[in-house]
């Protein structure tokens, strides 16, 4: 790029971090040390096992800790996506004598709905739940459907959505399927790390998350299975982890991962004031500067909540990836959650659950790194790079 004449070397703004973000420092801390302390296996009597029994344990209370649970409460599947088909997979198999319904929203992460299409192949009913123009869902509608579905196992309620940020009444939903007797999991992957997340006043009876949207390593997910709560493995498991994830557990990542958590939920108070600004700054401008551009999720009006970190827009005329790719070389990542790729062709089903504008969609998301200096970075380059997409398509002026 030049500037006054100049060749200048981009520093790229990175504005992904609802997708994955950096590991944390103390994070790598934690990993470098348990690699050379918890390297051996946690089943074994011999000294080496026992230190990796106590690092994996201590890891386990420190999860449990930060989200009100207890320890044995706590697993670590290899990932957030297996952590999900678990959770909704488990409860679905401990539970058929009740009813074979899954009950979930139309926002919820692909993971999850993965699962209940094999819960669904398997003989199962799936029921979907729909959401108003914010991405919020209503309670009333889950009550709605355990009145008409009496034979429900179990229900998915995301904490907050993924592409557009909006949090959802996870507890009052809650509340109303525990007096029917019906679990509910909520998929935390958006929030844990980001805001408090307070499993007893959520009132889910299981939980899950990944390690890498809050700055631990990647590989490691947490599946949260509280006391009560029927569970039976919905393939082969083992003896360890409570009998819930089979195999050897990454007990390194593990530890970095519970570092990661144990210092975020120091810095989220401070760090959601910060970007929380950030994100009204890109809101207010974003209008001003592109034209025919919808501003997606809740806002942060009431009644619908928006996390502090993620904006999503959509521009019209505009296709996802092409913006993607005119944006990387402005050396900005932002990721778009309905970029109609040549694999799949698919929009974002939030979007089309919510009733918004499919094409030239951006999610924008904030995390400990972030400056304004990023937020301008990508408000200089974005009016450009639409309205290159825009003329290349034919589609200025229209």
């Amino acid at each position: 790029m030049l500037r006054n004449g100049r060749s200048v070397t981009l520093v790229p703004a990175y504005l992904d971090h609802a997708s994955t973000t950096p590991l944390h420092p103390v994070a790598r801390e934690a990993l470098l040390a348990a690699i050379d302390d918890g390297w051996a296996d946690p089943a074994r009597l011999y000294r080496e096992g026992r230190r990796a029994r106590l690092l994996l344990d201590a890891a386990r209370e420190t999860v449990a800790g930060v989200i009100g649970a207890r320890a044995p409460e706590i697993s670590f599947p290899a990932s957030g996506t297996a952590a999900a088909h678990l959770a909704l997979l488990g409860t679905a198999a401990a539970r058929r004598r009740a009813g074979a319904v899954v009950l979930v929203s139309a926002v919820e992460h692909s993971s999850v709905l993965h699962a209940a299409q094999r819960h669904e192949g398997a003989g199962g009913q799936v029921v979907t739940i729909g959401v108003d123009r914010h991405g919020r869902v209503d309670p009333d509608a889950f009550a709605a459907a355990l009145d008409a579905h009496p034979g429900t196992a179990v229900a998915a309620l995301q904490h907050a959505n993924h592409e557009v940020g909006t949090v959802q009444p996870v507890a009052r939903v809650a509340g109303l399927l525990r007096a029917r007797g019906v679990p509910l999991f909520t998929d935390a992957a958006m929030t844990l790390g980001r805001v408090p997340v307070d499993l007893p006043a959520l009132g889910a009876d299981l939980l899950t998350a990944s390690a890498h949207k809050f700055g631990g390593p990647p590989g490691v997910g947490i599946l949260v299975v509280r006391t009560g709560t029927r569970w039976a493995g919905p393939a082969p498991t083992d003896e360890r982890e409570y009998g819930r994830v089979p195999g050897y557990p990454n007990v390194p990542a593990i530890v970095a991962a519970a570092a990661a958590l144990a210092v975020r939920a120091t810095e989220i108070d401070e760090e959601a004031r910060r970007i929380a600004g950030y994100a009204d700054l890109l809101r207010t401008r974003l209008p001003a500067l592109v034209e025919d551009v919808e501003l997606l999720g809740p806002g942060g009006t009431a009644p619908a909540v928006a996390l502090p970190h993620v904006v999503a827009f959509s521009c019209l005329y505009v296709e996802g990836e092409a913006l993607l790719t005119e944006l990387d070389r402005a050396g900005i990542a932002v990721s778009s959650g309905s970029s109609c790729t040549s694999d799949t062709l698919t929009p974002s089903h939030v979007l089309v659950a919510m009733g918004a504008l499919t094409h030239g969609n951006l999610r924008v998301s904030f995390g400990r790194d972030s400056t304004e200096a990023d937020v301008h970075a990508l408000l200089a380059a974005l009016p450009p790079a639409v309205r290159a997409i825009r003329e290349r398509a034919g589609a200025v002026g229209l």
